[in-house]
């Protein structure tokens, strides 16, 4: 992938264990590894895709970043000049949720400009069985409004709203008129590819 142009950057960032890897994979390859034993993301992996929008082709660059607590520091190496950032909540999983506000801090912290996606995730669980839902849909909508942000229930063994997610994230990126002239093209290398991993949860 080195020297590969990527218009729009893309971070993911969540917890462990809340279903970063696996969004990956059904977004960029329409598949679903659930069945497979867990594997902790190290550092970050990346993946890209080409996506039309209003007959502008684009290359959004997606990075994975690690979800444990270790890798936090790491994980500003891969969210620095993102575009859009998806943060992720196990909406099984109150604590995911919680999580959330500390990444919200991070990126305002560091990137101010770029644009905050919430996803709660593992929705397949929650609409099977209401009593698996421990994070109310109406809680992430109040947080979103807070902290102006667009918000969307996901479920990667599903596919459900997966694709609309990244087309609303690519949409945005190009509805923005400081986004128009790319200046100077994002390179992938070596360093930010490095780290690798099949898939987590």
């Amino acid at each position: 992938m080195a020297g590969s142009r990527v218009d729009l950057k893309v971070v993911l960032l969540g917890k462990e264990y809340g279903g970063k890897t696996s969004l990956v994979e059904r977004y960029l390859h329409d598949r679903f590894h659930g069945d497979v034993p867990y594997q902790n993301t190290i550092g970050a992996a990346f993946g890209a895709k080409k996506v039309e929008i209003g007959g502008k082709m684009i290359t959004m660059g997606i990075w994975d970043t690690a979800g444990s607590e270790r890798y936090e520091a790491m994980s500003r190496i891969y969210y620095r000049g993102a575009k859009a950032a998806c943060i992720l909540a196990d909406l099984t999983d109150y604590t995911s949720f919680e999580r959330t506000r500390f990444w919200v801090n991070e990126l305002k912290t560091n990137e101010e400009h770029c644009k905050i996606y919430l996803s709660g995730t593992k929705y397949d669980l929650v609409e099977n069985d209401k009593k698996n839902r421990k994070v109310d849909y109406h809680m992430t909508t109040d947080f979103a409004d807070e902290i102006h942000a667009q918000v969307m229930e996901t479920s990667s063994k599903t596919g459900y709203h997966i694709k609309e997610l990244f087309q609303k994230i690519a949409e945005d990126f190009v509805d923005d008129p400081s986004n128009l002239e790319i200046k100077e093209p994002n390179t992938l290398n070596m360093y930010e590819s490095a780290y690798k991993k099949k898939f987590c949860c």
